[in-house]
């Protein structure tokens, strides 16, 4: 099994910036596929970034597009999310999930596809 714990989020305003990181412990993270999904209140849980095991390929959802980058590094056993220009819309609690995988290059959209969860972290972007 894997164990994953978000942090960086906080409160921030508008146009600003904030990174997330996501570090994993009790396997190495380079054999998942990573991705973030977030969660508004009162929305469900919807994709917004993941990235392959070898960090070649990488996919976002149309609202983050062009505003956040995900990246990893699996000598650290982390994963991250660059996400710039923020919006009040952004305002979700941000999960990161792993899914076991043997290809590398492959990336998930659907929370359904993965196997693990950390257990969140909040942002807010002030208008």
């Amino acid at each position: 099994q894997v164990q994953l714990v978000e942090s960086g989020g906080e409160l921030v305003q508008a146009g600003g910036s904030l990174r997330l990181s996501c570090a994993a412990s009790g396997r190495t993270v380079s054999g998942y596929v990573m991705g973030w999904f977030r969660q508004a209140p009162g929305k469900e849980r919807e994709f917004a970034a993941a990235i392959s095991r070898n960090g070649g390929n990488t996919n976002y959802a149309d609202s983050v597009k062009g505003r956040f980058t995900i990246s990893r590094d699996n000598a650290k056993n982390t994963v991250y999310l660059q996400m710039n220009s923020l919006k009040p819309e952004d305002t979700a609690v941000y999960y990161c999930a792993a899914k076991g995988f043997f290809t590398s290059g492959y990336v998930f959209r659907r929370a359904d596809d993965y196997d693990y969860w950390g257990q969140g972290t909040q942002v807010t972007v002030s208008s």
